[in-house]
């Protein structure tokens, strides 16, 4: 994954205290993931920023370990949502059981387009390593903006040869039918 100059972390950590302070809603992404899961169910945040979805998941009585690349937004997380596990690592060399997390997980989310912001060229070895650690049946949701340098058909492509089988596709976290020409893309992956 790459990561952020801390500036542009900064000032990322301010939108969302801003946004959260104004009263936006911050947790239409942990309300979808929320609904197609068992309670306390194990969940793993990937590319989990500040902890925005991980710690909205948590408070919905979800176990969470996040993961993201920016040290500043891992340090957010965990001053933020101490409840939760916050990992500092790149998604495309993810392996928490060699970080003392062993079991797989029921779900991964990958909000605020995670898969825009992995390094070039490493995207199917994230998605890879998000496969690894989810249980058998397991899901993951993945959202990002279409049409913003990284083609629904590769992703699409890349899903599958890591072993996740696109099950359903919608054009906003609300659930929102997909169409062609959507200016965003939310995949429910099946392991």
């Amino acid at each position: 994954m790459t990561e952020n100059d801390s500036e542009h972390s900064q000032r990322y950590i301010e939108r969302f205290r801003q946004l959260a302070s104004a009263g936006a809603d911050l947790a239409g992404e942990a309300r979808l993931v929320d609904a197609m899961l068992p309670r306390a169910a194990r969940v793993l945040d990937a590319g989990c920023g500040q902890g925005r979805v991980g710690a909205a998941l948590a408070d919905r009585g979800h176990a969470v370990t996040g993961v993201g690349a920016d040290a500043a937004l891992i340090a957010a997380a965990q001053a933020g949502h101490p409840g939760s596990r916050w990992i500092n690592a790149d998604l495309a060399e993810l392996d928490l059981p060699a970080r003392g997390d062993p079991e797989p997980f029921d779900a991964a989310v990958l909000a605020g387009n995670v898969m825009l912001f992995v390094a070039a060229g490493t995207e199917q070895q994230v998605l890879a390593r998000i496969a690894a650690h989810l249980r058998p049946g397991g899901f993951a949701v993945a959202g990002f903006a279409a049409g913003r340098g990284y083609d629904l058909a590769d992703f699409d492509r890349q899903a599958a040869a890591a072993g996740l089988a696109r099950e359903h596709r919608f054009a906003t976290w609300d659930l929102r039918p997909w169409q062609d020409g959507a200016p965003f893309a939310v995949s429910v992956l099946r392991k």
